[in-house]
């Protein structure tokens, strides 16, 4: 091998490794901020063919419609738990210390992120509710599809 070859053989392996090692931290750092979806179904019985659970302390999104009469608020502070569902049965209970977006009520679907605590059990760092009743995120409308969507009740102040 002539001196010339070797020196464009070792410039390209330097490239190849460089190019390589920027590919890798990049894809570390994209896995350290994506937020996998998960309906409360798959959130217990894992996603996908191959059933893989998120792992505790996982940073996901999850969403689903709140279980009626799951809601159970802090008196001393504004610490709030509640449970989601789905159509396949998936009970998931949330954990947020906040203010709840007025538009959150039980029986309606909802979309919240937060970090995986257990199994089941979610510590949830913003919770968004739908705006209206025709409009559902599709990946809520896909996991409540055959569950009949509940209607807010209001009392006579409200009307």
């Amino acid at each position: 091998m002539t001196p010339r070859r070797k020196k464009r053989l070792s410039i390209a392996l330097v490239i190849i490794l460089g190019l390589g090692s920027v590919t890798g931290l990049v894809l570390y750092a994209l896995k350290q901020n994506i937020d996998l979806f998960y309906t409360p179904s798959q959130l217990v019985n894992g996603l996908g063919d191959d059933k893989i659970k998120p792992e505790i302390g996982q940073r996901l999104r999850i969403g689903g419609l709140v279980m009626p009469g799951s809601v159970k608020r802090n008196m001393d502070d504004l610490k709030v738990s509640f449970v989601l569902s789905d159509d396949e049965g998936g009970l998931v209970t949330l954990e947020y210390e906040g203010i709840l977006p007025d538009l959150f009520r039980e029986g309606q679907g909802i979309v919240a992120q937060g970090v995986l605590k257990s199994a089941n059990v979610i510590a949830a760092s913003e919770v968004l509710a739908k705006h209206d009743e025709e409009y559902m995120p599709p990946e809520v409308a896909e996991a409540i599809k055959g569950i009949k969507h509940m209607k807010p009740e209001y009392g006579n102040e409200t009307k």
